[in-house]
């Protein structure tokens, strides 16, 4: 006789070396005590399932087993949460009625389907009447995206919108630096498809992600079919360029970008090392072509120019005249520890000697 099978489903994740965000378990099984002419005897029996291709976990074995011993049937089991005991991370799990192949609706994908009861607090999906979400959710598609994977290129062509379901992702600038993060029920990719454009920002997964993805074609056809989704991405174009516009306008008023004819470089420099800045100086426009600096706090830990590197590059560049500059702030991980070049102020001292001993080169 074979016994009723109950369903767990992983609904959180802390560095888990085996499952992932979704993974469903089933479970099966009995717990008896029994007597018989004064001896006592105890049978258990636990079945665990788990996901294909992941692989067998002792420790959550036995947490499983540890809840049949103690509502003595899996099908007994009440709705409920469990935390497995851990290793070198850990998962949380909810007790779930599944939902079989055959019981999904009509033309969604049976992984997606396993999530439809998160759905109803994704913003995008509240503006669609409950009684048309599985008409709309049958065209999108769940996707996976490894930690520091490139989901969208700046400049590509758009092609596909995305609901965050787990994870976060970093937009970046130019420079490949994260300006900002979107985790769960947060969305992407639609301003490339809303305005025919190719897509603005690179979009990289800030860790492992989960997405519910559809493409342009069908994307158009929701936002002309439901209003309140024309609503919605009104408001959200309007946020973001809100947004934008405030970036923009403090990088403006901090002096963040500029011509060298209005702010000559050893001011521009001793005006980011007095102000502790981290980021990265870019200077465009000049004779021998682009610079790059690198500061932290203030203090100068990388430059490139017209093939130096180092002070030699710092002391080339307080030559320039004219040029266009640009500082984004935010450094990436690998230069958090890298070593100053020198002493700042030593270093632009004689750096402003070294212009007065040799002509300057000729404006152009």
């Amino acid at each position: 006789m074979g016994f009723p099978k109950m369903s767990f489903r992983v609904c959180e994740v802390r560095h888990c070396p085996l499952f992932r965000y979704g993974d469903v378990f089933q479970i099966s099984g009995i717990a008896i005590c029994m007597e018989s002419q004064g001896e006592h005897s105890f049978i258990n029996t636990t079945m665990v399932h788990s996901p294909s291709d992941r692989g067998n976990c002792k420790i959550l074995n036995g947490d499983f087993t540890r809840i049949i011993i103690e509502y003595e049937r899996a099908d007994q089991i009440p709705d409920c949460m469990i935390s497995c005991s851990g290793c070198t991370g850990s998962i949380r799990l909810e007790h779930f009625r599944a939902i079989a192949k055959e019981e999904a609706p009509d033309g969604i994908d049976r992984q997606i389907g396993g999530i439809l009861h998160l759905l109803g607090s994704f913003s995008f999906f509240r503006h669609i009447d409950p009684n048309n979400l599985n008409s709309v959710i049958k065209y999108f598609r769940l996707r996976t995206c490894k930690k520091n994977e490139i989901i969208l290129r700046k400049g590509d062509p758009g092609g596909h919108f995305y609901v965050i379901v787990s994870g976060q992702v970093d937009i970046l600038n130019d420079a490949g630096i994260p300006i900002s993060t979107l985790a769960r029920s947060d969305v992407f990719g639609e301003m490339s498809l809303i305005c025919e454009e190719n897509v603005g920002a690179t979009v990289q997964a800030g860790s492992d992600c989960q997405f519910l993805t559809i493409d342009h074609k069908h994307f158009k056809a929701l936002v002309q079919k439901y209003p309140a989704l024309q609503t919605y991405f009104t408001r959200l174009l309007a946020k973001r360029l809100a947004d934008s516009n405030r970036v923009r306008a403090d990088d403006y008023a901090s002096g963040m970008i500029g011509k060298l004819e209005e702010i000559p470089p050893e001011a521009l420099f001793q005006t980011l090392n007095l102000n502790h800045k981290t980021g990265i100086l870019t200077i465009t426009q000049l004779l021998k072509g682009t610079a790059r600096f690198s500061l932290r706090q203030g203090a100068l830990i990388k430059a490139s120019y017209a093939g130096n590197k180092g002070e030699t590059a710092f002391y080339e560049v307080l030559r320039e005249k004219s040029g266009r500059f640009k500082f984004t702030p935010g450094l990436p991980p690998e230069d958090f520890d890298v070593p100053e070049i020198g002493y700042f102020m030593k270093l632009l001292m004689e750096g402003l000697q070294r212009v007065d001993e040799r002509p300057s080169p000729t404006v152009r």
